[in-house]
């Protein structure tokens, strides 16, 4: 296999000379051991030494911390906001604005916690865009906003175009909607950052060493290759391997890439067409096309939903350059022909896309002492910090708002089983399409395509 290293994690990687992790080699214990180093599981293990200091926990990686989804990802800062419809549904009124609004100040709460710990993220919660770039998807981009007010609690405002295609960058902006509280972030240098706080506050981690069993329940023990954790509670936080560990969960979720490419430095080329901020930019497509600048005077651009994985295998094809290079680089023609597009290098990486949209937490087979969550569904940057929340008042067995959750309730929503899933999900995307397709054209889909998109649509926007 040809191992492609993220961008991301790479350059935060050049920045450390990190030898301070191993793998496990022995048979120990702890209370808490977690499995999984990238954001859910370092938030989860800084948060439990926040509020119970003197308990012991332990991290196991198969990998090396961040490589996975947390080193890879688009580092959008993204929000519950625009998924207040199926809060709703699922949790009621006070519980859907509570997310709404715990997940808006987690993007502040993300930037003074790097800021307090020296974590140099480069954070920059300037905000974010969603835009229209047809007739079509301007008619819907206020949606989301009506049903904020309606509970008010809308940080969002439509711009005037003008506005709207300074801030987005591309002439192709129809129309945009913007709000102060989300932003950017460099993804490597977060989960590293994360990583060394933690081992600060005394969390053991040991890299290389990858789960190859769960047993017991009372005393549960994590066996890893070459040892094992006996310990009093363990979080399972290994989100896309989820269903290769545990296939239960192989109905709860969909695995499906996310592909990125990111160009050579170009600052002046890109404060020329307004690109000069640190918002988050996503246009209004099912399979979503979402960019933003980095500080160093890049402009990154990627683009969800273009490779599903049958019964959520982990394929080689998710640690390789974008296949899909052709077709990312077209969009980037397509949004920004001033630019001359000369890109440095394309990463993939597999997001695990829940039936809701939403990441879920709960008890492993209901046993009080495995904990779990996944699903980010391509949102995980700031919803991970609330993960850890969630994570971690669990373990230690708190009576708050974050265990009482919707969210810790378990899976809500569920795909049908393979092959269906697999079709189904082909079948879908192709409609997707074909219907974008003639909306950017400005003629009228089929109506089959526009019922079947409405499935996709259904599990809210993937991968940011």
């Amino acid at each position: 296999m040809s191992h492609c290293q993220p961008f991301w994690f790479r350059q935060a990687q050049a920045l450390t000379d990190d030898k301070t992790t191993k793998p496990l080699t022995a048979h120990i214990h702890s209370d808490v051991c977690i499995v999984g180093g990238g954001y859910t599981g370092l938030w989860s293990a800084i948060k439990i030494k926040q509020q119970s200091p003197n308990t012991d926990v332990t991290l196991v990686e198969k990998g090396r911390c961040g490589e996975g989804a947390s080193g890879r990802n688009g580092g959008c800062m993204l929000t519950f906001a625009t998924k207040l419809n199926t809060l709703l549904r699922l949790f009621g009124v006070e519980e859907a604005i509570r997310l709404v609004q715990a997940s808006e100040q987690a993007v502040f709460d993300i930037q003074r916690f790097c800021h307090r710990y020296n974590i140099d993220a480069e954070v920059r919660a300037e905000g974010a865009l969603y835009t229209a770039t047809n007739a079509a998807q301007a008619q819907s981009l206020s949606h989301p906003v009506s049903l904020l007010e309606q509970h008010g609690i809308n940080r969002w405002q439509a711009l005037a175009q003008a506005d709207a295609i300074r801030l987005s960058g591309s002439t192709q902006t129809r129309a945009a909607i913007a709000t102060d509280a989300a932003g950017s972030v460099h993804p490597g240098k977060l989960v590293l950052g994360l990583k060394k706080l933690a081992q600060s506050l005394g969390v053991k981690i040991y890299e290389q060493s990858p789960m190859t069993g769960l047993q017991g329940s009372t005393n549960p023990t994590v066996e890893t290759r070459l040892g094992s954790v006996k310990a009093k509670k363990v979080v399972i936080a290994i989100n896309g391997w989820m269903g290769q560990c545990f296939p239960r969960f192989n109905r709860h979720y969909v695995l499906v890439s996310s592909d990125m490419m990111i160009t050579r430095p170009m600052e002046q080329a890109l404060a020329d067409i307004g690109l000069s901020h640190g918002k988050a930019v996503a246009d209004s497509r099912v399979f979503v096309h979402y960019y933003r600048t980095s500080a160093d005077g890049r402009l990154m651009l990627g683009k969800g939903g273009n490779l599903f994985a049958y019964g959520n295998k982990m394929l080689s094809a998710f640690d390789k350059p974008s296949g899909f290079e052709a077709m990312l680089k077209a969009s980037f023609r397509h949004l920004f022909p001033a630019l001359d597009g000369a890109f440095e290098t394309s990463w993939t990486g597999a997001s695990d896309r829940s039936a809701t949209g939403l990441p879920f937490f709960g008890r492993l087979n209901g046993n009080p002492n495995v904990f779990y969550g996944l699903g980010y569904s391509g949102n995980g940057v700031v919803q991970s910090y609330l993960g850890g929340e969630i994570l971690s008042s669990l373990v230690l067995g708190l009576d708050n708002a974050w265990a009482r959750s919707g969210l810790a309730r378990g899976p809500l929503g569920a795909f049908p089983p393979e092959p269906i899933r697999y079709l189904g999900a082909q079948l879908v995307k192709q409609s997707v399409q074909r219907k974008e397709r003639c909306e950017d054209a400005g003629h009228s889909p089929w109506w089959l395509d526009k019922q079947l998109s409405k499935l996709a649509a259904a599990a809210g926007k993937a991968d940011k």
